[in-house]
């Protein structure tokens, strides 16, 4: 009976439950911000916001996994179980993306596209820098950003992602770690 209770409370295991729990989380805060209005899906302040969200629910898991195994957790097993709810959430919300893109609303990538062109020229002409820009510029920089629609483009950054998510686990790992100083000589 014990082997079978230790092999439930791997970092592993408690990532895929925690991973899957946050990737469907912050799917219906996609979908939510999606109905109430679009253009918030590019807007900087929703993309910090779901940032901190992401990281208060990841420390939420973890602080809650650290207590189910007796309060104590060395850095591999909280890097461990960082990284694997990163990657399981951040898969659930590449393919819920995918689902919104591609299937639910075929047209909100273009919307998106030029939503967020324009936020990035009102952000220059603030900065006094939105006369340099020249049109083939800006064309490009759609080419660019719609290719980051693309089924590829989502697989990319999800790759890309990946890079990411091992240094963000590095920084949670350091963070949910917490070791027994009694076992200290």
């Amino acid at each position: 009976m014990e082997p079978q209770a230790q092999q439930s409370n791997t970092p592993a295991r408690a990532a895929l439950n925690a991973g899957l729990v946050i990737g469907l989380v912050m799917l219906a805060i996609n979908f939510i911000i999606y109905f109430i209005d679009y253009s918030f899906l590019v807007a900087a302040w929703y993309g910090i916001s779901i940032l901190v969200i992401f990281f208060a629910l990841v420390i939420y898991f973890g602080s809650q996994y650290r207590k189910e195994i007796g309060g104590y957790m060395d850095f591999g097993a909280a890097f461990q179980f960082s990284f694997v709810t990163l990657i399981i959430s951040g898969l659930i919300s590449t393919l819920g993306n995918m689902l919104l893109y591609f299937v639910i609303d075929p047209g909100l990538p273009e919307l998106l596209v030029e939503t967020q062109l324009e936020n990035m020229v009102a952000m220059l002409d603030s900065f006094g820098a939105g006369d340099s820009i020249s049109g083939d510029q800006i064309d490009e920089m759609r080419s660019e950003m719609a290719n980051s629609f693309t089924i590829a483009g989502q697989f990319k950054a999800f790759g890309i992602s990946l890079i990411v998510y091992a240094i963000l686990a590095l920084i949670l790992g350091a963070i949910l770690k917490k070791r027994d100083k009694t076992k200290d000589f």
